[in-house]
C-alpha cells in the first residue's frame, strides 16, 4: 500500500505541491496594529456585496464591517480560498457567511456550502446566523451533529439543504452509512472548517478525509480561526497565490476597558472564594458570569456544588446530553440564569454577548486561552472584569499571561474572615456532589470515555503524533 496523502493537501484545494513556499504575496508585510491589513471598511457598500445583503446588515444593525469581513469578504467572492485569523467576536462568521449567501442567490441549487466545526453548540449558533442573515432567501439550512437522530438527519441531507453545518465524527458516519449521501455534496460550491484550529489539531483527521473524499475539487475552501497552530501555519507555507491570506494583528493583548484582577488562595479554599465571589454579584453590578474550568469533571462538580447551595448556575460540558447542553446555554443566554459553568472546548467560538464577568476558576496552560477567556467580555466598547482563582501551582502561568497580555493583574481585595465565614456548609455541600456525581454514574462515564478516546487516538496511530505536537506546543510558549 502507498503512503497516505497528507490530510492537509486535502484539507485545502489549493495545495498541491508539498515543496512549495510560502509567496511573496501571501505574507503580510508587518505586524503594526496600524497597517492597512487591519483597518476596516467604512461601508459594507464598499465590499461588492449586492442591494439584498446591504438591506439585511442595515436590518440587522450591521453598520460598519469589521477588519476580517473588510478584507476576507471580497476576497471570497472573487473565488479565492481564504485563510482568515482573527479573534473570537470580531465577526469571522458574517465574513463567510455574507458572500457565501450571495453566490447562493445566483445558483440556489443543492448543498451549495458545507460548515464543519468542533464543537455542536456552535453548529447550532452557526445555524442560527446563517438563518438570520439568509432569512430573505427563504433559507433551508440543515445542523448535522452528534446526540440527534441520525435518520432523520438522513432525511434531512436528502433533502438537499443550501447550507449544511456539521461536526466531523457525524457527517463522516453518514457519509460512510448511506451510499446515497455522498451525492448530496457532489456540487458542493464551499467548505468551511470554522474554529480551524480546533477542528485540525482534534484528532478529526480520518474524518476529514472521509468528508473531502466527497466534495468537488473546484469548491472553494475558507478556513476561519481565532489562533495560529502548526497545521494552520503549514497551510499557509504550503500555499500558492489563489489563496489569500489574512491575520488581524492584535496579538495576545486584552482591551483596555477590561479589568483584570486575581485573588492568591490554597487550593482547599477554590471554592470557598468563588462562591464568596458569586455572592458579591450584584454589589458589584454583575448580571451575567461565565466560570471557565479546565475539565469536564469539574465543570459538572461544581455545578452540583452550586446548585446544593441555591445559585442558579448552568453547566456547559461535553459529558451533558446534546439536549441538556443547548438548554443550559439557552437558559444563559436568555437570562434566566447568571452563571455558566463551561470548559474551553465547549465554550469555543461561541456568542455569547453582554458578560459583565469571567472567573477563571482553573488558570488556562496557554496564554492565548486566558485572553480567549477574558474576551468574552468587555466588548464594543464596554467595560468588564476578569477574576483568576490562582494557587500555588500556578503562579509560573500567571506570570506568563501577564508577559505576554504586557499588563500586570492586579488583586483582587476581600476580607479573608468574611469569605471563610461559610466554610463549613461549603464543604459539606462539596461532600454532596462529589456523592451525586457517583451517583448519577459520572464517573463510570469519565472511564468510558476516556477509553475510547484513547482507542480512536491508537487506532488512528494518533497517539504518538499527539504527545509530539503537545512537547513543541508546550515548549514554544
Amino acid at each position: 500500500m502507498g503512503a497516505r496523502k497528507p490530510i492537509l493537501s486535502q484539507t485545502v484545494s489549493f495545495l498541491p505541491h508539498p515543496k512549495l513556499k510560502t509567496p511573496p504575496a501571501l505574507r503580510p508585510k508587518s505586524k503594526n496594529p496600524q497597517n492597512p491589513n487591519t483597518d476596516s471598511a467604512a461601508k459594507f457598500s464598499d465590499l461588492g456585496l449586492a442591494d439584498w445583503v446591504l438591506r439585511t446588515c442595515t436590518e440587522l444593525g450591521m453598520r460598519k464591517p469589521t477588519a476580517v469581513q473588510t478584507h476576507c469578504i471580497p476576497k471570497i467572492l472573487a473565488g479565492r480560498d481564504v485563510l482568515g485569523l482573527a479573534q473570537t467576536g470580531s465577526g469571522k462568521t458574517a465574513a463567510f457567511a455574507l458572500p457565501i449567501l450571495q453566490r447562493l442567490a445566483e445558483d440556489p441549487f443543492g448543498v451549495f456550502a458545507l460548515v464543519i466545526t468542533p464543537t455542536r453548540e456552535l453548529a447550532y449558533q452557526l445555524a442560527e446566523q446563517f438563518r438570520g442573515l439568509g432569512s430573505s432567501l427563504h433559507l433551508r439550512c440543515s445542523v448535522i451533529v452528534g446526540g440527534m437522530d441520525m435518520l432523520t438527519q438522513a432525511q434531512s441531507l436528502m433533502a438537499r439543504p443550501h447550507v449544511v453545518i456539521a461536526t466531523p465524527g457525524r457527517v463522516k458516519v453518514l457519509l460512510q452509512q448511506n451510499p446515497d449521501i455522498p451525492l448530496v455534496f457532489s456540487n458542493t460550491k464551499f467548505l468551511v472548517l470554522d474554529e480551524a484550529d480546533r477542528v485540525l489539531d482534534a484528532g478529526f483527521e480520518e474524518e476529514l478525509r472521509v468528508v473531502f473524499q466527497c466534495l468537488p475539487k473546484s469548491r472553494q475552501t475558507l478556513l476561519f480561526s481565532a489562533t495560529m497552530t502548526s497545521d494552520l501555519q503549514s497551510l499557509i507555507e504550503l500555499s500558492e497565490n489563489k489563496a489569500y491570506f489574512y491575520e488581524a494583528y492584535e496579538g495576545f493583548k486584552t482591551v483596555d476597558t477590561l479589568k483584570q484582577e486575581y485573588v492568591f488562595i490554597s487550593q482547599n479554599v477554590k471554592d470557598v472564594y468563588l462562591v464568596y465571589i458569586l455572592s458579591k454579584l450584584e454589589d458589584m453590578g454583575v448580571r451575567s458570569a461565565i466560570i471557565f474550568v479546565s475539565t469536564c469533571r469539574s465543570c459538572h462538580l461544581l455545578s452540583l456544588l452550586l446548585e446544593e447551595l441555591d445559585q442558579r448556575v448552568s453547566a456547559l460540558h461535553s459529558f451533558k446530553a446534546q439536549s441538556l447542553r443547548l438548554a443550559a446555554l439557552h437558559r444563559f443566554k436568555s437570562g434566566q440564569v447568571p452563571v455558566l459553568l463551561a470548559t474551553d472546548v465547549a465554550s469555543r467560538g461561541l456568542d455569547i454577548p453582554t458578560v459583565d464577568l469571567v472567573i477563571n476558576y482553573d488558570i488556562p496552560r496557554y496564554p492565548r486561552d486566558y485572553v480567549h477567556r477574558v474576551g468574552r467580555t468587555a466588548r464594543a466598547g464596554r467595560g468588564g472584569l476578569a477574576i483568576s482563582l490562582v494557587t500555588q501551582n500556578d503562579v509560573k502561568l500567571i506570570h506568563k499571561i501577564e508577559d505576554v497580555v504586557g499588563k500586570q493583574i492586579e488583586k483582587f481585595e476581600c476580607k479573608e474572615d468574611e469569605v471563610l465565614a461559610d466554610i463549613t456548609k461549603i464543604y459539606k455541600a462539596r461532600r454532596v456532589a462529589a456523592m451525586k456525581m457517583v451517583d448519577d454514574g459520572f464517573e463510570e462515564k469519565e472511564k468510558e470515555r476516556k477509553k475510547q478516546k484513547l482507542n480512536t487516538l491508537a487506532e488512528k496511530g494518533l497517539l504518538k503524533k499527539r504527545s509530539r505536537k503537545r512537547r513543541r506546543e508546550k515548549s514554544a510558549k
